[in-house]
């Protein structure tokens, strides 16, 4: 088929968003920049999410082209804790009320003028709004002008998913080739689309701002480490690394940025009886108020920043430390690892489902949990400056090949055969004509 942008629309369907009430992970990163980058290569895209009640219901973003659904802004209003907050009644609300206003508002227009429509359902949460879209549309006789994708971030949330309900109505992906395997278990064989990342994250740090929170770190070893307080993520690794350095008489500041996770309170613990002095400070807003805030915490091996990191800050620090520790054990896809190389950082992972890492090629690809692998690794990087300049130039490189742009490529190539599955073909003449259709009902808030 042909996917052009005159032609297709596309529709994401996401409980994670842009908003910053709508983040808990990369799937918010995910959708965000997914959904720009189609908008900038000239699709209309819907991005429906479970968004900040207090923003508006629909918003325009590039030109109008990128349209923004906050769903289920009724419970979001009385559940401010975050997107997840509230979850079992948002999926009830959102089964109920999506489908029927997503075919009305947007397929049956698209098809009245003869498009296609894309539609992309993240996570467990919206897999069973995929059937409901699904049986809707045959009902309506729109079947064939819909290419139905359903996509897996993580693993969680599987055992409340109706596996062969969602296979009859969609054609499964996922994000690398780790997942893929550990869907096996699961009885699934998903399409492998990598993630991406947008061509903005490849960017050249303000080198003063830069050496401005190297000279301010003061310290033979420079760490950051950022994501959710979960054990998977291997804070507890990261922690005993930066301890064994410091009791081998190595000084070492590890710069960590967390969530609210009760996980959190265990590694601060953790580091404190490591004989780690923890700091605990709110973010700073940009590189001067980073490198006052590593002065003033001489004394501290770790300090945890307790708020949010602007956006515009976490690629210096990328490129200002000496290693991103991005060493989980269980990672899908690994969006920091790549966004560090972006950012010409040297990113350390785990070696799960960053497909895009090759040890010592672009990065440290770590083989188990032992923190001495950390410290043996990171330790002889700093005898080889060479290497280190090596491994942030490939890096670059590396992110060049996952900007958006080529990854939807790879999405539109992987659509056609999703297309063929089910049934979806050309069509010259529009599906419903504008003087037939329904009147819209009402939006759900």
């Amino acid at each position: 088929m042909n996917f052009d942008p005159r032609r297709t629309v596309f529709a994401i369907l996401s409980f994670e968003g842009p908003d910053r009430y709508s983040q808990a992970g990369g799937l918010g990163v995910r959708v965000k920049g997914l959904s720009r980058s189609l908008a900038r290569m000239g699709y209309l895209t819907y991005l429906y999410f479970c968004g900040d009640p207090d923003l508006p219901g629909e918003e325009e973003q590039e030109g109008g082209r990128l349209q923004y659904r906050r769903w289920s802004r009724w419970i979001s209003a009385q559940h401010r804790g975050g997107v997840y907050d509230g979850e079992e009644g948002k999926i009830r609300d959102w089964n109920s009320s999506l489908p029927g206003a997503l075919i009305e508002m947007v397929i049956e227009p698209a098809a009245a003028a003869g498009k296609h429509v894309v539609v992309l359902g993240e996570e467990w949460h919206t897999s069973w709004s995929m059937k409901l879209i699904s049986d809707l549309l045959y009902r309506r006789g729109l079947r064939d002008r819909v290419v139905m994708l359903w996509n897996a971030n993580n693993t969680f949330g599987f055992n409340r998913i109706d596996w062969g309900a969602l296979n009859l109505a969609t054609t499964v992906t996922t994000v690398s080739r780790y997942m893929k395997f550990r869907m096996w278990e699961s009885g699934q064989n998903p399409i492998v689309i990598p993630n991406g990342i947008p061509k903005e994250s490849i960017i050249d740090a303000d080198p003063k701002a830069v050496a401005e929170i190297r000279s301010a770190a003061r310290v033979d070893h420079f760490w950051f480490k950022i994501g959710r307080f979960d054990p998977d993520k291997r804070w507890l690794t990261a922690v005993s690394a930066a301890a064994q350095l410091k009791r081998h008489g190595e000084s070492v500041k590890l710069l960590m940025r967390g969530g609210s996770e009760p996980h959190g309170l265990e590694v601060m613990t953790h580091a404190q009886r490591q004989g780690l002095v923890v700091r605990h400070a709110d973010a700073p807003k940009d590189a001067s108020g980073l490198a006052a805030l590593l002065r003033d915490s001489k004394e501290a091996d770790v300090v945890n920043v307790t708020s949010f990191v602007g956006d515009g800050l976490v690629p210096v620090i990328y490129s200002a430390c000496d290693a991103v520790l991005a060493n989980s054990g269980h990672e899908p896809f690994g969006l920091v690892g790549l966004e560090v190389m972006a950012a010409g950082g040297i990113a350390v992972t785990g070696s799960t489902g960053e497909d895009y890492a090759e040890s010592y090629r672009n990065a440290v690809v770590l083989e188990t949990e032992d923190p001495i692998e950390i410290v043996a690794e990171l330790s002889a990087l700093k005898q080889r400056p060479r290497l280190v300049a090596g491994l942030r130039k490939r890096g670059r490189a590396t992110a060049r090949d996952y900007v958006w742009e080529k990854v939807i490529d790879q999405l539109l190539l992987r659509t056609d055969f999703a297309a063929a599955r089910q049934a979806v073909t050309n069509h010259d003449e529009p599906a419903v004509k504008p003087a037939t259709m329904r009147p819209a009902r009402a939006k759900r808030g």
